[in-house]
Parts: C-alpha cells; sequence; structure tokens
C-alpha cells in the first residue's frame, strides 16, 4: 500500500495499523507522511475487511511531535511556498481524520504536539498514557494553533483552552481527558496487550469495547488546582488585559504565567487569542480549518514565525526579536488582516465568512 518508510502500513487481523516512523526527529510530520497517511486511509475506507484504523509513532518519546518547522524555515527563506501546500493537505486530512467512518485509534503515548494533535485527537477512539504530554506550543514559535487546535481548545472547559492555547504549555493524561482531548487512559505497559486485542476486533463496536478493558483511573490533574485563576483571568478581553490579571492575582503559578507569555511573539499571542474565540462561535471543525488556513498563511508572510523558528529551532539561541516587539504596538488591524479571506486560494472545507 505505500513505499514510503516514514509511515508503516501494516494490517493485523481487521485492523490497518497506521505508524509515524521519523523516530529520531520524533516523527516529525512531512508533506509526504500526510500524503501517505491519506492515502491509507482512502483504502482502508474502500476496503471491506478493514474494521479500524490504529495510528501510533515509532519509538519511545512519542508519537508526534509536530510538523517539520526546520523545513517551513527554510522555505520561507528561500520564498518559496511549498509550506502552504504542505498546511492544505495536513489540514484536509484533520478533517478526514473526523469524519472517517470507521473507528480511528490514536495512540497518543509520549509527546503528541502540533500536527501529531492533528492526526490523533480528531479521531473518534484517543487513548493517553501515564507518559502523554499533550500541547499546542506554536505560540513558542511565533505561530498560531493550527490543525484544528483553536477547535478543540476552544471547546475546552471554562478558560482552560484559552491558557494551553496562549502558553503553549503541555498537559497530562488527566489534564489531557478534562480539556476534551483524549478518551481514555491505559498505562503504557498494556499497549502492547491493547493493540493485540484490537487486531482480534471483527466488528467496529468491539473496539471501544476492547479499548475499555486496557484503561485505568488516570494520574492526578495538574490544573485542577489552578482552575479558578484560569477561569478569571482569561476572560479578559484582550492579552495585555489577561497578563495584567494574571500578575495581580499574588498567586506564583499565575505570576509566572505572566512572565512567560510577556516572552512570546505580541503577534502571535493577540492571533491566538482572536483565533480561539473565534473559533467557538464557528462551532465545527471545518470551519476552524479553514481559518486556521488564513492565518497560516498570513503568518508564513510575516516577521515572528520565521524569526521564531530561528532562536529555538535553527540557531537555539533562545532569543526571538519579534517585530513588533510589544503588544501595544500590535494593533487591532494587524490582527484583523490574519483573517481575511484568501479568495481563491481558500482551503475550501466550509464556506468563507
Amino acid at each position: 500500500m505505500n513505499d514510503d518508510e516514514s509511515v508503516l502500513l501494516h494490517t493485523e487481523g481487521h485492523m490497518l495499523h497506521l505508524t509515524l516512523n521519523r523516530p529520531r526527529a520524533l516523527n516529525a510530520l512531512t508533506h509526504t507522511m500526510v500524503r501517505s497517511i491519506d492515502e491509507a486511509l482512502t483504502q482502508a475506507d474502500a476496503d471491506a475487511a478493514v474494521v479500524a484504523v490504529v495510528i501510533s509513532g515509532a519509538g519511545e518519546r512519542g508519537l508526534c511531535a509536530g510538523g517539520d518547522i526546520r523545513s517551513i524555515y527554510q522555505d520561507a527563506r528561500a520564498g518559496r511556498r511549498a509550506s502552504v501546500d504542505f498546511w492544505r493537505d495536513e489540514y484536509l486530512l484533520n478533517a478526514r481524520v473526523a469524519r472517517f467512518p470507521k473507528p480511528y485509534v490514536a495512540l497518543m503515548d509520549g509527546i503528541v504536539m502540533g500536527g501529531g494533535v492533528g492526526v490523533s485527537a480528531h479521531g473518534d477512539v484517543r487513548v493517553v498514557t501515564e507518559r502523554s504530554r499533550v500541547a499546542m506550543p506554536e505560540t513558542g514559535i511565533g505561530f498560531v494553533p493550527d490543525v484544528g487546535g483553536t477547535h478543540l481548545l476552544g471547546a475546552a472547559p471554562g478558560e482552560l483552552g484559552t491558557h494551553l492555547a496562549l502558553t503553549g504549555k503541555p498537559v497530562n493524561a488527566a489534564d489531557a481527558l478534562a480539556c476534551g482531548l483524549a478518551d481514555h487512559f491505559v498505562p503504557s505497559a498494556r499497549l502492547p496487550d491493547l493493540v493485540a486485542a484490537l487486531s482480534r476486533c471483527a466488528e467496529p463496536a468491539e473496539v471501544t469495547e476492547t479499548v475499555g478493558r486496557y484503561t485505568a483511573p488516570a494520574p492526578a490533574p495538574e490544573l485542577a488546582e489552578h482552575r479558578a485563576w484560569i477561569d478569571d483571568c482569561y476572560a479578559a478581553d484582550t492579552v495585555e488585559e489577561i497578563i495584567d490579571r494574571l500578575t495581580r492575582t499574588g498567586l506564583p503559578a499565575a505570576e509566572e504565567t505572566a512572565r512567560s507569555l510577556l516572552a512570546l511573539s505580541p503577534t502571535s499571542l493577540k492571533v491566538t487569542l482572536e483565533a480561539v474565540r473565534r473559533a467557538r462561535r464557528l462551532g465545527g471543525l471545518e470551519a476552524a480549518l479553514d481559518q486556521e488556513f488564513r492565518v497560516s498563511c498570513r503568518a508564513f508572510e510575516g516577521h515572528d514565525l520565521v524569526e521564531g523558528v530561528r532562536a529555538r529551532i535553527i540557531d537555539k539561541d533562545r532569543d526571538p526579536k519579534w517585530n513588533p516587539a510589544r503588544l501595544g504596538d500590535v494593533t487591532e488591524a494587524d490582527v484583523a488582516r490574519h483573517f481575511e479571506p484568501l479568495g481563491a486560494g481558500e482551503l475550501g472545507l466550509h464556506p468563507a465568512p
């Protein structure tokens, strides 16, 4: 079914297994991998012998750390547009995962970030373990949550999703469950037995029941004790007011959060806040993906994404020079520009507003 060794395919019983196979790069997604997954889902959908699909990551570190952001940097520096083509196919794949007609089981063990969330958290059977660290860390590189992340985080209880979107902080299994990013907790030691049991499923209805037999109580959530100040502070209308509220709480965790936000791209923060709030009003994944595609294309044309990747991945000096450098210098027009329709270049999953 597939000549690309970065996505391994094999069938056991009635189960198609997709394994992201770039362990040295923490299974970061390339355009080739996105196309391979999409092709595999096309064939699995048409194959009556395939009851369900299981996606996992090779190696011991995680399912997927996200997209290959080094290639985005190189693409932008060279004046090319391959990243836009990658995002188009990636977001279409995210939508396809959400509407895939057969059970789609995502083993979200270890690190699951950015694009890794996109190929897992839109599935209907999402498994986390005690090793899971789930995040949309885009603001750390001057970008904005994508792959349907604004839809997922916008639907989280209270303002938890806003907190995670702006800070980019990872959550453990219990918090992933509480935020609606996952469904089941299975200890990592049980995963091999779970996979073997899934391969014995002969009907779609058996899949969730089988996962249920391997679940256990999740570890204690970490966000629960912070819920009061998170809900209060992130309910503010602007990023500036959010940071002000965080600073005035007198709580060390909130004050540390304020300091961490002030180190991030002002443009990224303001666009992210607007994107999550718009995604709540849009209501559906496909409309959110269309919006994210507009935002991603505008961010690709800007300064901070390239600079953020340079500082974190290329030069690793951790000293990005954001432009604008201050929140007060990012205007409402700067933010609104990210959401303007792309005309003929739209993703096209949902009618443009």
